[in-house]
């Protein structure tokens, strides 16, 4: 296993290609990144789909409700859902939306944000400050660029698992 810097604020998601490894910034976003960590640890991510990947954009998933493969799995619905958790409060930052960058999914409400994330594919700027960013792609970007893209994808790839690097 590789060696990360804080490995208890690094995330890793097993993609069918390989592994992505995300740096969290619980300095910048500490609740979204305490959010994300307690429902990895909890499995509530594996098997989850991207259920909305647009070319040159984003790649969406997390939606923990309605996107999970092997449990009660509707993809007309993925995308709608959370977690059973309360929504987050917004933590926008002067952070930008880089290449890379994980952003906090959410409704037309900014303390809407749940259970759903996006990796940026390219630099999104004009999502900065109404999006929260709590971490960044720190290897494996290529298994994002590959991800099946659609909203949703027809056969749409998934999450097979996603956990805290220190419990890895």
């Amino acid at each position: 296993m590789a060696e990360y810097k804080d490995p208890e604020n690094t995330i890793l998601i097993q993609l069918k290609d390989g592994t992505v490894a995300i740096e969290l910034l619980p300095d910048i976003a500490p609740q979204h990144c305490a959010r994300i960590k307690e429902l990895a640890r909890a499995g509530a991510y594996d098997n989850v789909i991207f259920h909305r990947v647009i070319d040159g954009f984003m790649a969406q998933s997390g939606d923990v409700a309605h996107g999970n493969t092997e449990d009660n799995f509707d993809l007309r619905r993925a995308g709608t859902g959370g977690s059973d958790k309360p929504d987050l409060p917004a933590e926008f930052s002067g952070i930008p939306h880089d290449r890379g960058t994980l952003g906090a999914a959410r409704s037309q409400n900014p303390n809407s944000a749940n259970s759903q994330f996006f990796i940026n594919f390219s630099d999104n700027h004009f999502l900065n400050r109404q999006y929260t960013v709590y971490g960044r792609v720190i290897e494996g970007m290529e298994f994002v660029d590959a991800i099946m893209r659609g909203e949703p994808p027809a056969n749409p790839d998934k999450m097979l698992s996603m956990k805290v690097a220190a419990d890895a």
